[in-house]
């Protein structure tokens, strides 16, 4: 009898060592999957939020709050499955200079008390270009007859 219950001991040890093992792997992997998911999502969804009239016109990358919202939110549910439940939400959306925060958090099998544990995913994402000024400002401040935000090397020495 020592011997069968140490056997039956041993089994279930196996088993909850397996159970354990296969919900800190589902966690660590949802992690990791959010990541790149929401940093994907966040980058192709502000390349559809950039409005090209404005650039057109001013020479200055800026985008449109609702249309990143809408494109975010359609694209990540189409690359999503349906075996989590997701809390998405927008920190700070400034269009000019693009520069969006988002935070997604994302229920798993693991829970204690009732309550489920979440994975939190925090994304912060500027848009950058390469122009080295300001072409909004450099335009106005030509107009002016003073010598105010010129170039040192490029004031009149009167």
């Amino acid at each position: 009898m020592n011997k069968g219950m140490l056997t039956v001991g041993i089994i279930l040890l196996s088993l909850m060592a397996l159970l354990l093992i296969n919900v800190i792997s589902n966690f660590s992997t949802g992690g990791e999957l959010d990541y790149y998911l929401v940093k994907e999502t966040t980058e192709a969804a502000m390349e559809d939020a950039v409005d090209l009239e404005y650039y057109r016109l001013n020479s200055l990358v800026r985008i449109d709050k609702e249309k990143f919202v809408e494109s975010f939110l359609r694209r990540f549910a189409d690359s999503v499955d349906n075996t989590r439940s997701y809390h998405i939400s927008f920190y700070d959306i400034n269009e000019v200079p693009p520069k969006v925060s988002v935070k997604v958090d994302s229920n798993t099998v693991l829970s204690f008390s009732g309550s489920a544990a979440n994975i939190s995913t925090y994304i912060d994402a500027i848009i950058e270009t390469d122009y080295d000024s300001d072409q909004v400002t450099a335009n106005s401040l030509a107009d002016l007859e003073d010598d105010t935000g010129k170039a040192i090397g490029s004031r009149s020495n009167n």
